[in-house]
């Protein structure tokens, strides 16, 4: 078992509340008292208020007790989640996740020497509860839920968990500074990827180049009525060691990979005869010709980047291709 840290000061307790990170109370805060139930659910006479389909009217109830913080779903049809993991009750530290219907709550700690955070209502005012109070609630809405959040709050490798252990269907939508990537999501398995709808780009390598997104703002979308050219069937756990061993293996080749969008040219001078070239080789020049940059060649490449990569960084050793 865990217990909350404690703070210089002997016999001061941290301090710990519970954070939207992501959902329609995205950035409401709910600090706990020791000793303290809090019911959440939507029925107004709770103490926190979630108001959404996708939450059982007493969907659980946090525990707050000499210092140790516990969670415990109350028979909710849509199910608690900590950490990507549907419990029945579990004990929570400082960092740890809840999912309640589309709200993802954080725990965070505070010094009992400092002020704790207000409670924050539903559309950001400071009030007791979280949204009792019927003019702070927002009205019912028949659009399906949506849940929206920040990257660096919550990993894209956490989010695929989540969604994977909770069976999630919908579109999982990344927006980068300049790049937007997909995630089309049916009962937690990955169906289909892209990124910047870029049609040279195969799903099943889309996939891995989302991972790299790892700033940015996420939402998952109701799910898009339409067909796919490949159809995929992934798992959330396959999907990540894949990407991570791939990952690795780019960083091992270090600075040797050129720069993603450098010009990636065939050399005016070849190096030799192009019958002498491996079918690989061949293969990779007249992706050169066609990409004209790294990430164009590796989204042209049926083969995977790791792959590409270093059939491209040979070329060069060996003359045929450049980079200026």
């Amino acid at each position: 078992m865990a217990m909350a840290r404690k703070t210089d000061k002997p016999g001061e307790p941290r301090r710990l509340a519970l954070k939207f990170i992501s959902g329609k109370y995205q950035g409401g805060e709910f600090p706990l008292n020791d000793g303290q139930d809090v019911v959440v659910g939507r029925s107004s006479e709770l103490d926190m208020v979630l108001v959404e389909e996708m939450v059982s009217r007493k969907h659980a109830v946090f525990r707050f007790e000499n210092g140790i913080l516990t969670v415990q779903d109350l028979g909710s049809t849509n199910g608690t989640f900590v950490n990507g993991e549907r419990i029945d009750k579990a004990m929570l530290r400082e960092g740890d996740r809840v999912l309640v219907g589309t709200s993802i709550l954080r725990v965070i700690g505070f010094d009992a020497s400092q002020p704790a955070p207000q409670k924050k209502g539903l559309m950001g005012e400071t009030q007791k509860h979280i949204g009792p109070h019927p003019m702070n609630e927002p009205a019912e809405s028949h659009e399906p839920p949506r849940m929206t959040g920040n990257l660096e709050e919550i990993p894209l490798p956490d989010l695929m968990q989540l969604f994977s252990t909770s069976k999630k269907t919908g579109v999982l939508v990344l927006r980068a500074s300049d790049r937007v990537g997909r995630l089309h999501l049916e009962h937690g398995r990955i169906r289909f990827a892209e990124v910047d709808t870029n049609p040279e780009l195969a799903p099943e390598k889309a996939v891995y180049r989302l991972l790299s997104f790892t700033r940015g703002l996420f939402s998952l979308d109701p799910p898009e009525n339409r067909s796919f050219p490949k159809v995929l069937d992934l798992g959330a756990t396959e999907v990540l060691m894949e990407g991570f061993r791939q990952q690795d293996e780019i960083n091992a080749l270090g600075d040797r990979v050129p720069e993603a969008r450098a010009p990636l040219l065939v050399a005016k001078q070849p190096p030799g005869r192009l019958r002498d070239l491996s079918p690989e080789d061949l293969d990779t020049l007249e992706l050169a010709l066609r990409g004209r940059t790294l990430e164009g060649v590796l989204d042209l490449s049926p083969r995977s980047d790791v792959d590409t990569a270093r059939e491209i960084i040979a070329l060069i050793n060996k003359g045929w291709l450049t980079t200026s």
